[in-house]
């Protein structure tokens, strides 16, 4: 899985660093902003929701095959916006053990297997396609890296990964594309992989942001989920959501926050607010959750 797609892709993929300001509270959004959201009460029929739940693999299958490694850009922002992916060694020489779950075609591993020699990264994709775009990529090396698809939501990554291994998971853009009933799962599949301690590093879309307020009517699968003309999903989060959702799956919660910024298209003459939530979560010592 990965970012973006029509709705959202028509501002751009993603965010840009620095970012603009972050904060405690959602963005404020216009009367005529909330009349819309208040007024999309159509909901996509049972029968099609089925329908899009049972082909969301082969919906990202056909994006990467449409897109292969050119729609999204490489992430050479992430160590410097998360600074546990150095800083959560105890000593230099450490070797960081991580997961890049979503790792789409390895945008964000590439630039970190750069950067970091002393580091092995596993990476799990929910699309074949992708994964196999990550294994033909000329950085690709088994001895730092083992990509390898997997569906969050069901497959156990136990069979992958051993049981609390991982110092970092990077869960960028990935939450956002699963059913909501399903996200606590995709968690505890995750924290079951993190060593005690371990943090989950994560960032998607945020509530009000651009891209909920360009879907159509008849998009809406449910409050704040969205699909997207190609069969692909989103689901836009509050910070009260999302901590709640961490806490039940056995996390903690380090930092929360909204990310608000805007983006300029020059070429259309477009300026649109963009709603990000970035947040790091910690795996609770045993009963510290509870």
């Amino acid at each position: 899985m990965a970012q973006a797609n029509d709705s959202d892709r028509a501002v751009g993929p993603g965010p840009t660093f620095p970012f603009k300001s972050t904060e405690s509270s959602e963005r404020t959004v216009s009367e005529r902003e909330l009349e819309k959201l208040k007024n999309d009460r159509i909901l996509v029929s049972d029968f099609k929701q089925k329908k899009i739940e049972m082909e969301a693999q082969k919906n990202w299958d056909l994006f990467y095959k449409r897109n292969t490694t050119n729609f999204f850009k490489d992430r050479h922002w992430t160590t410097r916006e998360f600074e546990e992916l150095k800083a959560c060694r105890k000593f230099d020489a450490q070797k960081l053990i991580m997961l890049e779950a979503g790792c789409g075609v390895g945008n964000c591993i590439f630039p970190l297997l750069e950067e970091d020699l002393n580091i092995f990264i596993y990476a799990c994709d929910f699309s074949p396609r992708a994964v196999q775009f990550v294994k033909e990529n000329h950085l690709y090396c088994s001895e730092q890296c083992l990509a390898f698809q997997c569906d969050l939501t069901k497959d156990d990554l136990k069979a992958t990964i051993p049981e609390e291994s991982l110092h970092v998971v990077t869960l960028v853009f990935v939450l956002s594309a699963i059913h909501p009933d399903k996200m606590r799962h995709a968690l505890e599949n995750i924290h079951k992989v993190l060593k005690v301690g371990g943090i989950v590093l994560f960032r998607d879309y945020g509530l009000y942001d651009h891209a909920m307020l360009r879907f159509k009517s008849a998009s809406k699968l449910g409050e704040n989920f969205y699909v997207r003309q190609d069969g692909t999903r989103s689901f836009f989060f509050s910070r009260e959501y999302l901590a709640n959702l961490f806490h039940q799956a056995g996390f903690h919660t380090l930092v929360n926050e909204y990310v608000l910024r805007e983006t300029v298209n020059k070429r259309e003459g477009l300026c649109v607010p963009r709603v990000f939530l970035q947040g790091k979560f910690q795996k609770c010592t045993r009963n510290a959750c509870q």
